[in-house]
């Protein structure tokens, strides 16, 4: 049965047939900055209805309310595969749940046990995969004691409406004091004195260390461990650098740190830590390139992702003294093969990704998840998802899809915190509730930063925290489309503008970028953005640059708004331009600005 998603105030609760907008087309609507938990609107659930909340997390609906199973005598069953402490268990129970421990199944077996559990708790050991969920015929809920998800198969949870979740915060506390433990051990060479002490030694020569107060640390991303670090940092006296382009300036300063460029954090840092997740942006961030900008006898930490390093160049500037000492706690293969070169560099030291290996951690992440169940069962919320179980209007979902890839375009032009984002329905897609197009826009930008899947769930929270503003427009009036859809990121360095369009309303176009109008682009897994001279000769330049580079041109369009003005084109193409050909063009183009765009096709 169809459900419709009627509003009342913020709220929208499922009701019996298909959803439409309230009242039809409206002339003009403007929200500025409107509640993010308003966002939750006209989402069609696969198993569940969608409602605002006044949290960042969403709330649930479920087909049989927990009232309604305690009057038919059925307590939800709750299968626990990878162990749950007492405390965990304790509040399942006291939640009005049944918790159910077997551990340790295989496949088979969990598919022949999970058709009676309306619940799953694991940790990382129990591998969720699609033919377990074909078996679950009353599951609704996965839940992960931790914060990685690689264990269970996010698209089959979503396509049988399984909403799964995990405990991102459990471990924060562990992996930052993890971070601050290897600055001391690398400051003090403590692990080659412990050693040497062990064989006997007395080796005090040349372990020689550093203090840590009064120097000056770079913390490369602000999220919470990084913000726990600045937390020490600060009480040990010592200056703060932060690099982390998506928060704001205020942020940084609130946490009595400087907000500076990478370069010019690698240029006067004395310690350097690292916890940025691992993105598209941040793979191989710390390079050869990189390492050859940092101060002379510089210490860097890692204890957030392998892969944000490049180890070979690390191992080369260990050995060479550009960098005095590490701790690293992650790495690009793991478990780190017994023939990697690290395993040889005596200054350097290594841990066995034990950032969130705490009792408390692991007591922590087991008492979340209890919690989130109870909430989930209870009160119908859900918190922490990392899939979103539901599917967008089938009116509007080609423009779904159109708004996430022009949000993931703005985040990848503008390369900064977003500081207001506006988006604008215009034509006949006013007439529709257009809040879930605001959400998959969110979803576009932030997955660019973020390691975490993000969801339409999840979304409106992350953005919260990051301090975007949200204005959203509507009007039934459109010069040139039937319907179109505009996106505008506001940064503290400009803004980008971004619309696209939908023929026949499935066919997405982009037909804007920034203040010029091209002829109809059709988005691509690779697309490169040029502003340039418009001068005889431009054309045939970058297509033989890029022939001459083995990248082959798809298509091409061209926007300009006077002759031998600035103009914009638009390339897409069937392999990615590396940096080495970007900079090249930028250069013999003579183009202002360059963009080599990824969009998740």
């Amino acid at each position: 049965m169809g459900l419709e998603l009627r509003r009342r105030g913020t709220e929208y609760r499922a009701a019996g047939r298909e959803a439409s907008s309230p009242r039809g087309p409206k002339p003009v609507e403007r929200h500025p900055h409107p509640p993010w938990s308003a966002l939750s609107s006209h989402l069609k659930p696969c198993a569940f209805g969608l409602y605002g909340t006044a949290e960042s997390s969403i709330a649930i609906r479920c087909r049989d309310s927990p009232k309604e199973m305690r009057m038919n005598g059925a307590k939800p069953k709750i299968l626990i595969t990878d162990g749950l402490n007492a405390k965990g268990l304790q509040i399942l129970a006291q939640g009005g749940l049944e918790p159910v421990e077997k551990k340790g199944p295989k496949e088979d077996e969990l598919c022949a046990m999970i058709g009676e559990y309306e619940g799953l708790i694991v940790r990382s050991a129990t591998k969720v995969t699609p033919k377990v969920f074909a078996a679950a015929r009353r599951l609704r809920i996965v839940g992960r004691a931790g914060a990685g998800v690689d264990n269970i198969h996010l698209d089959a949870a979503t396509k049988a409406g399984v909403v799964v979740e995990n405990t991102p915060f459990g471990n924060i506390v562990s992996a930052a004091e993890h971070a601050v433990a290897l600055l001391f051990a690398v400051a003090r060479n403590i692990p080659r004195a412990d050693a040497g002490m062990k064989k006997g030694e007395w080796p005090k020569k040349g372990l020689t260390g550093v203090e840590l107060t009064g120097k000056t640390i770079g913390i490369v991303g602000l999220g919470k461990a990084g913000s726990i670090v600045t937390r020490v940092a600060r009480a040990l006296e010592m200056e703060v650098l932060v690099y982390d382009p998506f928060v704001t300036d205020q942020k940084v300063r609130d946490a009595g740190a400087a907000k500076v460029e990478l370069d010019e954090l690698l240029a006067r840092s004395d310690f350097i830590s690292i916890h940025t997740p691992l993105t598209p942006e941040t793979k191989g961030l710390i390079d050869r390139g990189r390492m050859a900008k940092m101060k002379k006898g510089v210490r860097l930490v890692n204890a957030a992702r392998g892969g944000i390093v490049v180890e070979a160049d690390l191992v080369e500037a260990l050995r060479n003294g550009t960098i005095a000492g590490a701790g690293f706690d992650v790495f690009e293969q793991e478990p780190l093969p017994a023939d990697s070169p690290l395993r040889t560099v005596e200054n350097l030291i290594l841990t066995p990704h034990l950032g969130a290996s705490t009792e408390e951690a692991q007591e922590r992440v087991a008492e979340d998840i209890a919690k989130q169940f109870v909430e989930f069962f209870r009160d119908g919320v859900i918190r922490y998802a990392v899939n979103a179980p539901v599917q967008p209007n089938p009116q509007i979902a080609p423009y779904a899809k159109l708004a996430e890839l022009l949000g993931s375009m703005a985040a990848q032009m503008t390369g900064e915190a977003i500081l207001k984002l506006k988006v604008g329905c215009y034509g006949r897609l006013a007439q529709y509730e257009t809040k879930e197009l605001t959400l998959n826009a969110v979803k576009g930008i932030l997955a660019r930063s973020v390691e975490k899947p993000v969801t339409l769930v999840n979304a409106p929270g992350i953005a919260q925290e990051r301090g975007m503003e949200l204005q959203e427009r509507k009007s039934d009036q459109s010069k040139t489309y039937a319907s179109l859809l505009e996106i505008v990121a506001e940064t503290k360095s400009g803004t980008r503008r971004l619309a696209g369009t939908c023929y026949d309303g499935v066919k997405a176009r982009i037909v804007a970028i920034d203040d010029f109008d091209i002829a109809d682009v059709e988005p691509a897994q690779h697309l490169l953005l040029m502003f340039y001279p418009d001068q005889p000769g431009k054309v045939g330049l970058f297509g033989t640059l890029l022939g001459k580079a083995g990248i082959n041109i798809a298509s091409m369009a061209v926007g300009r708004k006077e002759k031998h003005g600035q103009a914009v084109v638009a390339l897409t193409l069937d392999d990615p331009v590396g940096r080495d050909v970007q900079a090249r063009l930028k250069q013999e183009v003579g183009a202002a600005e360059l963009y080599a765009i990824d969009l998740p096709i």
